[in-house]
């Protein structure tokens, strides 16, 4: 069972995952989490050592949560080749689904923390590797199975299809054109029944 302080830090990374997310380290004061949150700053300082602890709290409970979804779409049942369609298709909705989390982490913080959070930075540049990662053990097993005939590498294939996914992100977040994820999906799927489903 939870303590006090345990709940109480929980409800705080919580309720300030989004407001980081959308305002980037540098821009979010203490009186944008104090006011979210309705706790002092000394209840917030009591919890964690400092702002850059708060940050990397809530942006890994964000990660948590991508990385739980991408696993969802990666553990359907079939073969390599549908779970790779079901994350891609995933994608179409992103936006739906990274709304609760105050847009996408990995571009909102990426970005944001390159020059102004060492920390931040990092652990962004690792849940981009642990994605690429993920999709990369689902492409290899494709190809052990005899299912896609992949013309380089599971990991450099995956790193790809990542980077259009985001590269469609970053377009529709710019844009607010939803457009750039539903085309880039379609293009993506055709690509991936032409070029390495066996």
């Amino acid at each position: 069972m939870s303590t006090k302080a345990e709940k109480t830090a929980a409800y705080i990374i919580k309720t300030v995952a989004p407001i980081f997310n959308k305002l980037g380290y540098a821009a979010t004061s203490m009186s944008d989490l104090t006011e979210a949150t309705g706790l002092t700053k000394g209840s917030l300082y009591g919890n964690f050592e400092n702002k850059e602890a708060l940050a990397l709290a809530a942006f890994e409970y964000n990660s948590k949560l991508l990385l739980n979804k991408v696993d969802e779409q990666l553990n359907v049942e079939g073969t390599s080749l549908d779970k790779i369609y079901t994350l891609t298709n995933f994608y179409k909705e992103y936006d739906v689904f990274t709304k609760q989390l105050g847009g996408c982490p990995v571009l909102n913080i990426g970005v944001d923390a390159q020059y102004n959070n060492k920390l931040l930075a990092a652990a962004t540049k690792e849940l981009v590797k642990t994605i690429e990662g993920k999709i990369a053990l689902v492409l290899e097993k494709g190809t052990h199975n005899n299912e896609l005939s992949i013309p380089v590498t599971p990991l450099q294939f995956a790193k790809q299809l990542y980077t259009m996914l985001q590269g469609a992100i970053a377009m529709a977040t710019i844009t607010q054109d939803k457009k750039y994820l539903v085309n880039t999906v379609a293009y993506l799927n055709l690509l991936i029944s032409k070029e390495i489903k066996k």
